[in-house]
């Protein structure tokens, strides 16, 4: 409970900073929500020469899209500093003053910085969610929007151990660039239905950077597709396995640390 309260104080002060500038706050708000709104407007403007894609309808590709724009919101939040963790701690040194600390050194890394405004595609996504739900006649009872809500938190967590992972490469190779901007492109690819991809790609998704796990497996179960159920159940499963992998790179990666020696 101390740690919660000292990372809900880190929060509020990051806050207060964002706000003391509130122009340049609500324009890159603004961007931020202007970014998602044209993603989801990709989709619709797909639609319009076709009615449905490898077995999808419109409304059915705007939920696995509302899905995975709600978790990478909540993602991005925090994840800044997983992209610049290579050049701004490593390089430069800064993790030294991480580690004086008494808390959790990764727990400082993502409580570093927050991108406030990219929240507003979290609730971009969910009213995308909501619509889709309510045009293909998906129920709103509570169990529904609990499947929602698990979904989107063992989204955003799968996100944030996979780009942990990538972080602590640095930790052995420094490198001011690394290696989550390949991967961060591969982002968009799974808020589409993975028919429409060659298996290669479908493979990636699946067991290696598993993408496909944020929105589209959990989509399957809400829409009713009874050979991808099985996928979907193994989410939270996936997403465990994963956080114990980016526990343990990390803490090797903080044994192998050895400062910038300047």
């Amino acid at each position: 409970m101390r740690a919660l309260k000292i990372y809900a104080a880190l929060f509020a002060q990051m806050l207060k900073v964002r706000l003391a500038y509130r122009g340049d706050f609500l324009a890159d708000l603004f961007a931020t929500a202007l970014g998602g709104l044209s993603s989801l407007f990709f989709v619709l403007l797909f639609f319009v020469p076709v009615d449905s894609l490898a077995g999808w309808k419109r409304d059915e590709v705007l939920l696995i899209a509302g899905l995975s724009s709600m978790s990478y919101g909540l993602f991005a939040t925090v994840s800044w500093n997983l992209f610049e963790f290579g050049d701004r701690y490593i390089i430069e040194g800064r993790f030294d003053r991480v580690l004086l600390r008494p808390i959790s050194t990764f727990a400082q890394i993502l409580c570093d910085q927050f991108r406030i405004p990219v929240l507003a595609e979290t609730v971009i996504g969910a009213g995308v969610v909501a619509t889709a739900m309510h045009r293909l006649g998906i129920g709103f009872g509570a169990l529904e929007w609990l499947f929602v809500a698990v979904t989107v938190a063992c989204g955003a967590l799968l996100y944030v151990f996979v780009f942990t992972i990538l972080a602590s490469v640095s930790f052995h190779f420094e490198d001011r660039v690394g290696v989550a901007p390949p991967v961060f492109n591969v982002i968009p690819f799974g808020r589409w239905p993975q028919e429409i991809f060659p298996w290669p790609i479908r493979t990636l998704l699946r067991w290696v950077i598993p993408f496909g796990f944020v929105a589209y497996y959990p989509s399957t179960a809400l829409l009713g597709r009874g050979s991808l159920k099985g996928m979907a159940a193994l989410s939270p499963l996936v997403t465990l396995a994963f956080g114990v992998l980016a526990a343990l790179c990390w803490r090797l990666g903080v044994r192998k640390y050895e400062s910038t020696g300047s």
